[in-house]
């Protein structure tokens, strides 16, 4: 897979750091809550919109069964185990979302622990800023 870092976004490397950090770790995206990729490493480009989008729908029903069933919006981590993959799906801060696609052989204790810590450390980088409507002149 070819490796593609979103232009304008400085943050490519950080996602490039955690995916060589944990083993057997293939691909992370950094994307807004409603789906719009920010940062991208181990991925084409099609590859990561289609993360992206999966990233953001899961992050959406989760949201929805917090706020209907846990008392809030709020949502740490979704973990989907697939046949020969693990996807991570983790809040990074105010609007955006941290997705990490890795093998089944990957520790999901490892990978979630340097998930969060790479967010702790710069969660003010990671935050994306409301969109506003955009002004219609008459």
């Amino acid at each position: 897979m070819a490796s593609d870092t979103t232009s304008g976004s400085d943050l490519g490397w950080l996602l490039e750091d955690l995916v060589g950090r944990v083993p057997y770790t293939r691909a992370a995206v950094l994307l807004s809550s409603d789906g719009i990729k920010r940062a991208v490493h181990g991925l084409d480009v099609e590859g990561a919109d289609h993360l992206s989008a999966v990233a953001s729908g899961l992050w959406s029903i989760v949201r929805s069964a917090g706020k209907h069933f846990g008392g809030g919006p709020t949502a740490r981590q979704v973990v989907a185990e697939l046949d020969s993959a693990l996807l991570f799906v983790s809040a990074a801060g105010q609007g955006s979302v941290l997705a990490v696609l890795a093998g089944p052989e990957a520790d999901p204790g490892v990978l979630g622990f340097e998930m969060s810590r790479m967010i702790q450390q710069v969660t003010k980088s990671l935050e994306t800023p409301a969109r506003n409507a955009a002004s219609v002149s008459r």
